[in-house]
């Protein structure tokens, strides 16, 4: 992948556990969480999402940011602690537009239109009750937003040390939030057809390319499922994929992580490819990262023969930080247990103590 080479394809998928301080500095519970997968064989790890700007990008209280220096030289003990233990890492850049339930740098939030979000705040994250209406961004503020992603990465490889950036264009964040036609009614350049509505993550790839492209990969991760709405799909079906995908590979994305519930699984009702299929096809000669309940080799088997490159584990990351081991000796994976994330998705010290040992 643009010059980095992972001694496997199993990747620890991203996972907000907001174990960083209120300012969003990393913690040493955070370095130690995610050496433990470096330790355990992952050839890749793919952080949480890294608020961006200290305007509205954050979206938890307690989320990791990267919005400034003294949170960037705190990830620097963690990239060199993952790195020293043989994995690659690559930060994971967010903005959570409208899905933000904590962020204390505004008393409001902001997204393509002022659509209020489906569903609740999420209570092991901090949150409480609806999200609220958020307001329409305006140019201005997108081409702060812009900014943002494009400084974030720079101090994520020149200040932290990190080997790639990945975008987070998924999950009902505010890029999902453009690409999405119910959450973003806009009808200038940013709005309308699918063509518009995907411009603003193009035209991100394209400047932080353009920023650090030359020294790492940079990626972006897609899904049609949303934190708060996860049954949604693309409306236009496999001429929208065609559109998004397409367009992504030719604003140079080196890599496209595509998240589903089952990754296996047809991307529309009625049956077809999978969205993994859809972006080998839709993006031919970028590396393709699958992540969806993954969790067994066979199951990582059949989607890598979908076209996938690399496989990304999370629930079954938790339960098996050691899973390279686990598939190469032959044993089952454990069972994922959901009590670890609650009732605050935060680190827990039983998780350090099994990674020690990993």
């Amino acid at each position: 992948m643009k010059g980095r080479t992972l001694r496997n394809r199993l990747a620890v998928a991203p996972m907000t556990r907001v174990t960083a301080t209120g300012a969003g500095v990393p913690t040493p519970a955070m370095r130690d969480y995610y050496a433990r997968f470096a330790r355990g064989g992952f050839g890749l790890v793919i952080t949480e999402g890294l608020y961006t700007d200290k305007a509205f990008a954050q979206g938890y209280r307690n989320q990791p940011g990267i919005a400034d220096d003294v949170q960037a030289q705190a990830w620097a003990s963690i990239t060199s602690e993952i790195q020293r233990h043989g994995a690659l890492v690559f930060a994971q850049l967010m903005h959570a537009g409208a899905l933000s339930q904590g962020n204390p740098f505004r008393s409001h939030t902001v997204a393509p239109s002022a659509v209020q979000p489906a569903g609740e705040q999420m209570a092991f994250y901090f949150g409480e009750g609806r999200y609220p209406v958020p307001a329409e961004i305006g140019e201005q503020e997108i081409a702060e937003a812009i900014d943002g992603f494009v400084q974030s990465a720079i101090r994520a490889v020149r200040v932290s040390g990190f080997d790639g950036i990945e975008i987070h264009g998924a999950n009902g964040y505010l890029l999902d939030q453009f690409l999405t036609a119910h959450t973003n009614l806009r009808t200038d350049r940013w709005g309308g057809s699918v063509e518009g509505r995907v411009r603003l993550l193009e035209e991100i790839v394209k400047a932080v390319k353009d920023a650090v492209g030359g020294e790492v990969p940079v990626g972006i991760r897609l899904s049609q499922g949303k934190v708060n709405d996860f049954t949604a799909k693309w409306p236009g079906r496999d001429a929208d994929a065609e559109v998004i995908f397409g367009t992504l590979a030719r604003a140079g994305a080196d890599f496209i992580h595509v998240t589903e519930f089952e990754a296996w699984q047809p991307a529309f009702e009625g049956g077809g490819e999978s969205l993994v299929a859809l972006a080998r096809r839709f993006a031919p000669g970028v590396t393709i990262i699958a992540n969806g309940s993954l969790h067994g080799i066979e199951r990582a088997e059949h989607v890598l023969g979908l076209g996938a490159d690399v496989v990304a584990l999370g629930r079954g990351a938790l339960a098996n930080p050691d899973m390279p081991r686990v598939f190469e000796q032959g044993h089952a994976p454990r069972s994922f247990d959901g009590a670890i994330l609650g009732p605050i998705a935060d680190i827990k010290d039983s998780e350090l103590a099994f990674g020690a040992g990993a």
